[in-house]
């Protein structure tokens, strides 16, 4: 009999799936937009929260393994329910294949220039490794999150302490190319670019049925660790803002290691390899909850009788490891084209789209909660969901007909798999 994951387990993947190797690179991608960069990361933290408040409610009233399809479910019932699900798990391979692709290159400064034969067999062992781990079982992987949360928030905490003596205002300004554009404009580039650092807000509600009081415990975790996720990003993001000039931090590609050499100066290339080991570990944490979140997700549909009955099989540890497997197998061609360049840009740009297909997803479950408050009449929570959709409505306001079309393309995708599924349910 397997155990089932605590408060502090449940926190961690939070906190794991949240914070990854954006925190690293979007300071520098913010330095042209000066203040509004960091209202940017207020208004992006603020969405964050209103959307855990959401999930959190909707977890409570419906604990069940896979998290958002399973309210799509008991709201809308079982076909709409299916495609999100669907669309959720394929975007979550994206997302997964995006963190260990980051966490190997990260360690390149430790281990130099390697062929990419050599990259992508290392790539292809991280992501068996963490497999394994979670073939395990969950609370061996909820275990591993809590550990690796652990060290990634040591210099999330010390690198501000240490660089803030050197903020200065002065240096936090908005570059020329974007002095000719609306406030209100800018908000909402800058937003929508912090809000990639909060996707995953969702991913502690998918493994509910192996955690421990799962509709007391998975809502404080969701709404506490998002809290604490977005001061983390404003934090670190604000205080390096302040530290490196604008200009210079544009240019930037390790923003913490620029920061720490205005601060204290000393060995940059230690400082380098420093991060890169921090950096390593945080896409290491990030890349175990997605692991965990993406078989979460075909675990529940299977359970729901919306994919087939191979992907709910459990081991003797209670693990999924028929839907860890797959995934896993799902990730490896994914990783492969990622060593090709012209296939390479096609998969980034496949990547950018899965941030819209997430808030698609968001944005449905916005919808559901909505229905729920308004039949009960809740006026307060009504106004969060109210909130949280016109969020997800805002982030999706400058797609274009071609974001429209791929966006769409996850959720149709599922129309095969869906009569397969009806298909061997009749033979049966």
């Amino acid at each position: 009999m397997s155990k089932k994951m605590g408060f502090g387990a449940v926190l961690a993947i939070v906190f794991g799936s949240q914070i990854g190797s954006g925190i690293f690179i979007l300071p520098s991608t913010l330095a042209p937009y000066g203040k509004f960069g960091i209202y940017g990361w207020v208004f992006a933290g603020l969405g964050a929260i209103l959307l855990a408040l959401v999930f959190a409610d909707l977890c409570s009233r419906y604990p069940h393994v896979g998290g958002p399809h399973a309210y799509v479910k008991a709201v809308f019932g079982m076909t709409p329910s299916f495609f999100i699900g669907w669309a959720y798990w394929l975007i979550s391979w994206m997302s997964t294949t995006v963190v260990v692709v980051s966490c190997v290159a990260y360690l390149t400064p430790i281990i130099g220039n390697i062929s990419t034969s050599m990259t992508l067999l290392i790539e292809i062992s991280l992501l068996l490794l963490i497999t394994a781990v979670n073939c395990r079982s969950v609370e061996s992987a909820g275990k591993l999150e809590s550990i690796l949360v652990f060290l990634k928030f040591i210099p999330f905490a010390i690198v501000p302490a240490i660089i803030f003596g050197h903020f200065d205002t002065a240096n936090i300004v908005v570059a020329d190319q974007y002095t000719t554009i609306s406030d209100f404009k800018l908000i909402i580039m800058v937003v929508s670019i912090c809000f990639w650092g909060f996707i995953g807000v969702e991913c502690a509600t998918t493994p509910a049925g192996f955690v421990d009081n799962p509709s007391k415990t998975i809502p404080r975790a969701v709404i506490l660790g998002t809290c604490g996720v977005a001061a983390v990003y404003i934090i670190n993001s604000t205080v390096i803002m302040g530290v490196v000039p604008g200009h210079v931090l544009a240019q930037s590609k390790a923003p913490f290691v620029d920061a720490l050499n205005v601060a204290i100066g000393g060995n940059s290339s230690f400082w380098l390899m420093l991060l890169s080991l921090v950096a390593s570990i945080v896409c290491v944490g990030t890349l175990n909850a997605w692991v965990l979140t993406s078989a979460q997700i075909s675990l529940g549909l299977a359970q729901d009788n919306q994919l087939p009955k191979l992907f709910g099989q459990k081991n003797r540890f209670g693990a999924p490891y028929v839907s860890i497997l797959i995934s896993c197998i799902g990730m490896i061609p994914i990783l492969m084209l990622t060593k090709y360049e012209n296939m390479a840009e096609q998969v980034t740009s496949l990547i950018d789209i899965s941030v819209k297909t997430f808030i698609v997803v968001y944005l449905v479950c916005c919808l559901a909660f909505l229905k729920i408050s308004f039949g009960e009449r809740r006026i307060c929570k009504s106004i969060i969901g109210i909130m949280a959709a016109m969020f997800c409505g805002l982030m999706l306001s400058d797609s274009d007909f071609k974001s429209v079309l791929v966006v769409s393309s996850f959720f149709l995708s599922g129309f095969p798999m869906l009569l397969l599924t009806r298909r061997c349910q009749r033979e049966q």
